[in-house]
């Protein structure tokens, strides 16, 4: 079965439909990754995007109960050069197309993937849709230029009530903005007590659980649509210790007063070098966003930059100079990824317990 994608820049390209056949509509974005589809399209960061995957191959490993990063995947459609319909892995339950109907997600394939993926790195990232054959091109076209894309996404992906992920270590609330399950199995790895919130939970009601620590999750779309997420970090800052990651580092940056700006086409793949300012040392990271810190905003906050990206000098990691806070614009957890900066979740760690010793020596000192 053939269809069709199209872009709202009037580009056409034709190939062999897989998945659902229901048409879609979306923001076409891609990801380098040569692995990791699996983690890819169940990402919920990529919540209303058409994903481009400009690897060649994609579903050869099949799809298997293990690798997903969300129960519901929310991405809008699949691209990709040739998916293979004899996956062949010894976890592998089903193949991506099997999988992609089932889910009613429609994926493209055939298409000159190399081409596409200029196209959105020359422009820009562009609204496009996937659909029939019979579809009129230029009516599509022209609704695409008329579509409004949505910015509620990450009302979209968020739990919608806390739930507890119980541990006996240090009392963790994770603010959940479309959250990969690999945040949460790095901090079940250490044996925290995690409480999962939604994204619109006050800081008081956070603070009522008595945390320890309080991460911020990675989630999708402009981090100023969420302007309760905002108002709710600056009620945290200097109560309790801060991780934020990627959507959870940018909420944090304007929670203090600096800026974001849209990134042309984005950083999304696993293979980023980013540079840590105090040590010097280069991590190979995973990132999926498409915004990020802008720079002469920090100037006068309370902020400083700890980590650049080395491919466009972008500000990949920031902390607080006055409060225990710290994010990255990357994901330490991988899923997929390498995992070279895994090591943070022990800096937060490390962090809360500074935060307690300090805090039980400011009481022995009151009391004497």
């Amino acid at each position: 079965m053939k269809k069709q994608l199209i872009l709202e820049d009037g580009t056409i390209f034709i190939g062999k439909g897989f998945g659902s056949e229901t048409n879609s509509i979306g923001e076409v974005v891609f990801n380098t990754g040569m692995t990791g589809y699996q983690e890819i399209l169940s990402d919920p960061s990529y919540c209303g995007q058409i994903v481009t995957l400009t690897y060649p191959l994609i579903g050869n490993y099949g799809i298997n109960r293990d690798d997903f990063e969300s129960i519901s995947p929310a991405i809008s459609g699949f691209i990709v050069k040739e998916a293979n319909e004899f996956p062949s892995n010894w976890r592998n339950e089903q193949p991506i197309d099997e999988y992609f109907k089932m889910k009613n997600i429609p994926g493209i394939a055939g298409i000159d993937t190399r081409k596409l993926t200029r196209i959105i790195r020359q422009h820009g990232t562009l609204k496009g849709a996937i659909c029939s054959m019979n579809e009129n091109p230029e009516i599509i076209i022209e609704k695409l230029r008329a579509t409004q894309l949505r910015n509620d996404q990450v009302k979209q992906v968020s739990t919608k009530t806390p739930y507890p992920s119980p541990g006996r270590g240090r009392r963790v609330v994770l603010v959940d903005f479309g959250m990969k399950h690999g945040i949460l199995r790095e901090l079940n790895k250490r044996d925290c007590d995690v409480i999962v919130v939604p994204y619109n939970t006050t800081a008081e009601e956070i603070l009522s659980m008595s945390p320890d620590g309080v991460m911020l999750s990675n989630g999708p779309g402009d981090p100023k649509d969420v302007p309760e997420a905002i108002t709710m970090i600056k009620g945290l800052l200097g109560n309790v210790p801060i991780f934020g990651i990627c959507l959870g580092h940018q909420l944090f940056a304007l929670a203090c007063g600096a800026n974001t700006e849209k990134l042309k086409f984005g950083h999304r793949g696993s293979n980023h070098p980013v540079k840590d300012l105090q040590t010097g040392k280069v991590a190979l990271t995973s990132q999926n966003h498409g915004y990020s810190v802008e720079e002469n905003s920090i100037s006068g906050t309370p902020l400083e930059v700890t980590h650049i990206a080395l491919n466009d000098g972008t500000i990949e990691g920031l902390k607080h100079t006055e409060v225990p806070a710290f994010t990255v614009q990357y994901h330490p957890e991988a899923s997929p990824g390498p995992e070279d900066a895994n090591g943070l979740f022990e800096q937060f760690l490390q962090m809360i317990e500074s935060h307690k010793e300090e805090g039980a020596a400011a009481c022995q000192s009151v009391q004497i």
